[in-house]
């Protein structure tokens, strides 16, 4: 009956992931057939458990950071995501204590924050760090050499 139980679980896991394809659940369904295995050859309940967790980690953990690299590498990024690593011109000075600051990129202002906490003068040009809520988070641009 066990038996039953886990090929349940490994189908359900194996079916999410055929829908959502987000590398989420793929992990617990190597997971639950080691589990099915185990209760195939007659081990107890307490191991079946054990193994699915172990197995499950297991390969969440010693696969998923090589999986992402490679599978999402071509992922197109989204408008938001595209931001970060641009440049953008100052158009109010930045000050984090006093919560001012306009930045233009792309033709669009936008509210920003200095990433560092160090104020920004009007006209410099950052770049873009980060993104938080409605704000850029950017930096000074660092001056190429001559």
């Amino acid at each position: 009956m066990e038996g039953i139980f886990w090929l349940g679980v490994l189908i359900l896991m194996v079916v999410i992931e055929a829908i959502t394809l987000g590398l989420t659940t793929i992990w617990f369904a190597g997971g639950a057939l080691a589990a099915f295995i185990a209760a195939l050859v007659g081990a107890g309940l307490v191991v079946q458990v054990v193994l699915f967790f172990v197995v499950s980690f297991a390969l969440l953990l010693g696969t998923r950071p090589f999986a992402v690299k490679y599978f999402n590498h071509d992922r197109a990024r989204t408008n938001l995501e595209s931001l970060i690593g641009a440049q953008a011109v100052v158009l109010e000075e930045i000050d984090n204590l006093q919560a001012t600051g306009r930045v233009q990129v792309n033709g669009q202002e936008w509210s920003a924050r200095s990433a560092d906490g160090m104020a920004i003068s009007k006209a410099e040009t950052v770049q873009i760090e980060a993104i938080q809520g409605v704000k850029l988070m950017v930096k000074r641009r660092e001056k190429m050499e001559e």
